[in-house]
């Protein structure tokens, strides 16, 4: 018999090639803004004039550390974590094993439907549909938002638990499902469950969109750190302080992206292609636990089913409006997730550090979880500077490249590379090329519903997209219930469900996550 002749791949030379536009965008919309964040937080900016006063050191560190505001909004953003952290971990990991357990089917079946809860999800629009409960005639679960408008801010988590029970369920029990058939599962398991806390954790110190619209900027203890860095900026002026704070939670941010990273890369973790899921099936168990988890998942988001068919209220809505909140939101997701796709091939797949090229993602890990939050201010200004608000341009996302997409597509096309039986392009780049294509959808979702950066570059509403339009809505609300689908217009919705079944059926559901040493390579050597 002739043995097969080996795998070969392009020289390691072209994985620094591919990495090249990867650091030229993250010293461009990571680096050079952070930096200008810790100096702005060193001197006197003013919010109106385009100079800054006098140097003051530590001056605004010492002021925000010193008052009680800064510190009310760290302990009010971990405290929002608490139930979505419970759900996590203890909810998603047994609904995984359930589906794992029911077979192709059932498992097939309820990703697609938890997909629903995340291709749906809009934190303005859930926001919005809640705020029925302050109606003086409202019963039911949305009447828990009073408690906000009487002043109890342990009212707030309650409700940010439920409105968040179905993503967060979703997310992370379709992050567990690919550990349970990677063969390191107990191990794979408990790292995914590791991520997925330390993620939490980074969503909750820089949210912005459910601390402002449902609390409408009130009192500081209802205040998250993102919701603090906005209003100490943008609303108080107080640009000093509040580029102090963007720091400060920047570091923690920082703190948190290195941990996750750090795991990776020292667990040794990797994504590949399972040929299939072996082993006797329990198809009721699976059918049980959707059916248990979907039918909480529909009271808790109820307010929002409710809202979506009975607005009293139209927002002045063009077809510019939908332009201007997906269009910028895909040509984003195409930019980062490119230049984070052709970097990953670069380390992942072509690894030029050989068996150490994982810690090339190291630099990139500070803003691994880090959303615009930190460095938002700073962009802010040169936006205001370039007289570019309330402009198309500046509606287009500040991140050109995605260091979470970068972090899963380079465990993906290792894990590919280890397993290659074929050249680069099929083994590797192919295979990647339907992840990064899912990516790509995930984050124009994700950018599309943003409620931070476009209500700061979009100050009138003819200029705004749909999410700006609905949180000036609820500025002035009057008691009238208003449009909450104008954020997840149908065709998009029916376009994303159709992707996501096509991805699951076709490819998602033969993900597999691995921890440890892989002993072959893509050439057939050691790694």
């Amino acid at each position: 018999m002739i043995p097969a002749p080996p795998v070969t791949r392009p020289p390691a030379a072209l994985g620094w090639l591919l990495l090249a536009p990867a650091v030229l965008a993250a010293v461009a919309c990571l680096v050079v803004p952070s930096v200008h964040t810790v100096w702005m937080s060193l001197r006197t900016s003013r919010l109106i004039s385009r100079r800054t006063d006098e140097f003051v050191g530590l001056a605004n560190y010492l002021t925000v550390l010193g008052g009680e505001g800064f510190w009310r909004a760290v302990v009010f953003s971990l405290l929002v974590t608490v139930i979505p952290i419970l759900v996590a971990v203890l909810v998603a990991p047994l609904l995984a094993l359930a589906l794992d357990l029911g077979g192709t089917v059932v498992r097939r079946t309820g990703a697609v439907v938890l997909s629903l809860a995340v291709i749906t999800f809009s934190p303005i629009a859930v926001v919005a549909s809640w705020t029925h409960g302050l109606r003086p005639d409202a019963t039911g679960l949305d009447t828990l938002v009073r408690g906000m408008a009487e002043g109890a801010p342990l009212t707030f988590p309650l409700l940010v638990g439920a409105m968040t029970f179905g993503v967060v369920c979703a997310l992370s029990t379709l992050a567990f499902l690919p550990a349970l058939r990677g063969g390191t599962v107990t191990v794979s398991m408990l790292a995914v469950a590791a991520l997925v806390v330390l993620c939490l954790l980074a969503a909750g110190l820089q949210a912005f969109t459910f601390s402002s619209a449902l609390s409408r900027g009130g009192p500081e203890g209802t205040r998250t750190l993102g919701a603090y860095m906005v209003f100490e900026g943008l609303a108080a002026g107080r640009l000093g302080p509040a580029t102090a704070a963007a720091t400060l939670t920047g570091l923690l941010l920082g703190g948190l992206g290195l941990a996750a990273v750090l795991l990776v890369v020292l667990g040794g973790m990797r994504l590949h292609l399972s040929p299939g899921v072996r082993g006797r099936t329990m198809p009721l168990a699976g059918v049980l636990a959707l059916t248990a988890v979907t039918a909480a998942g529909v009271v808790l988001a109820w307010p929002w089913l409710a809202a979506l068919g009975g607005a009293e209220e139209a927002l002045p809505v063009t077809l510019g409006t939908h332009v201007r909140t997906w269009l910028p939101a895909l040509a984003g997701a195409l930019v980062s997730v490119g230049v984070a796709y052709a970097a990953a091939l670069g380390i992942g797949g072509l690894r030029p550090l050989g068996r150490h090229s994982e810690w090339l993602l190291v630099p990139f890990a500070p803003w691994a979880l880090a959303g615009v939050g930190p460095t938002a201010l700073a962009t802010w200004t040169y936006v205001r500077d370039l007289g570019l608000m309330g402009t198309f341009p500046a509606l287009l996302p500040p991140m050109l490249v995605s260091v979470p997409a970068l972090v899963v597509l380079t465990l993906l096309c290792r894990g590919l590379a280890e397993r290659a039986r074929a050249g680069f392009l099929r083994g590797v780049v192919l295979p990647s090329l339907l992840m990064a294509g899912v990516l790509t959808g995930a984050v124009t979702l994700v950018n599309a519903q943003d409620g931070l950066w476009p209500l700061m570059v979009s100050p009138r509403a003819a200029d705004a997209p749909a999410t700006v339009l609905l949180s000036q809505s609820l500025a002035s609300y009057r008691g009238a219930g208003v449009d909450v689908a104008v954020t997840t217009p149908l065709p998009v919705m029916l376009l994303a469900l159709v992707a996501v079944v096509a991805a699951q059926f076709l490819y998602l559901d033969r993900l597999a996550i691995t921890m440890g040493q892989e002993r072959i390579g893509l050439s057939g050597g050691h790694t």
